[in-house]
């Protein structure tokens, strides 16, 4: 049977998951629930091996190809927590639990992954070994260095790691990849400012954080204006400034939270190292003492030159030579299939979703005309990477 009948005829079943998982939300390490179903079918459809409990809820199907004598081993990669926003659809698979939903579509690359495995297993078309992850926690919570830290890479001796995203605005049917800095690393600063309240009234007997704060959200813009290279692209987000209460009280303290992002390790470097001594500076300058605490987040998302070639001809095989757009610039989101991009050669997709709402909207909806395209390049990558001999 051809590869798109087979699939066709399993994308029903796999659309019934998917809505399932939807009805069921699960943050980051929470995902006990979604693991185990993705753990049973994994069983029930004959996959070779498979391993829970890695990176704490993370599940691995090990599937076999029908001839192993290439020794390649090739992983695919879906994330499966949801996110903590209150969703407002009427659909009727809408989520059960208040104040959770998948508004990232990670419910749909779980089940574009699980059909991916229901017909690998069927078919075994490709000569090595195909290693599958479902992932958790990738939210925040790092769920990808959890399982590297537990020996994903390891362990099963994966040679080159694919993953994939939904793309909202771009059409079912279409991909977007490029070479390089494809994502952001994302980084925190949490500075706590200390300096001597008192009446409004007499500003002169106090010292207040207020206005050293302000001088220093000022300050930092000049991180992107001032010190990074115009051509390098660098953000420094301050998103909360909070101090006082009352309208007649120049407040003790004052507390900063903010975002940093950039896409080189050089440009990562330079924003570090300017908004400790920016940082340092304005303080002493209006005698507050402080604490800063800096927090490396994700890094970098970095696709491979030769894998990123090797999936656009995957998907122009697969769907046609115009099915794939690679001069799309990077995006300053963050995602933290880049450790594992660290780890081993490989390369980030987005695929289309269509015209939904966008990605952590409480109004998103994963849409599941992209599930049988999602499978059928899950599925193309694994037979065209690793092609049977003889």
């Amino acid at each position: 049977m051809p590869k798109t009948e087979i699939i066709a005829a399993l994308t029903p079943e796999i659309t019934a998951i998917r809505r399932d998982i939807h009805r069921h939300p699960e943050l980051m390490y929470e995902e006990h629930r979604t693991a185990g179903l993705v753990a049973g079918k994994l069983e029930e459809w004959g996959v070779d091996e498979v391993v829970t409990g890695l990176g704490q809820t993370g599940v691995v199907g090990i599937i076999r190809g029908r001839q192993q004598n290439s020794g390649r081993v090739i992983a695919l990669r879906a994330d499966m927590d949801a996110l903590p926003i209150q969703e407002e659809t009427n659909l009727e698979h809408r989520s059960t639990a208040p104040g959770k939903m998948h508004a990232c579509g990670h419910d749909g690359h779980t089940a574009m992954l699980l059909g991916a495995a229901r017909y690998l297993t069927q078919t075994r078309d490709f000569d090595g070994t195909a290693v599958l992850i479902f992932q958790p926690a990738e939210e925040g919570g790092a769920g990808a260095k959890a399982m590297i830290d537990d020996g994903l890479i390891s362990r099963f001796g994966i040679q080159e790691i694919y993953g994939m995203h939904n793309k909202p605005g771009v059409a079912i049917g279409k991909f977007e990849i490029r070479k390089g800095p494809a994502m952001a690393a994302a980084d925190r600063i949490h500075i706590k400012i200390e300096g001597l309240g008192g009446h409004a009234a007499a500003p002169h007997r106090v010292n207040d954080p207020i206005v050293a704060s302000c001088a220093l959200v000022t300050a930092l813009q000049t991180v992107a204006s001032r010190n990074a290279d115009p051509l390098e692209s660098v953000v420094v987000s301050v998103t909360a400034l909070n101090a006082g209460e009352a309208f007649n009280v120049i407040p003790q303290s004052a507390e900063i939270k903010g975002t940093v992002r950039s896409l080189t390790p050089e440009t990562r470097a330079l924003a570090q190292k300017r908004i400790t001594e920016i940082v340092e500076g304005v303080m002493k300058a209006f005698g507050m003492k402080y604490e800063m605490e800096y927090r490396l987040g994700y890094p970098v998302t970095f696709n491979h030159a030769g894998q990123t070639d090797f999936v656009t001809s995957v998907t122009k095989e697969a769907f046609g030579s115009d099915a794939i757009e690679t001069e799309v610039p990077p995006t300053m989101g963050s995602e933290d299939f880049s450790y594992m991009l660290e780890e081993r050669p490989g390369a980030f997709i987005n695929i289309g979703n269509g015209d939904s709402a966008g990605l952590h909207n409480p109004a998103y909806e994963f849409n599941d005309a992209a599930i049988p395209v999602g499978v059928n390049y899950w599925a193309s990558l694994i037979e065209i990477a690793m092609p049977q001999r003889g």
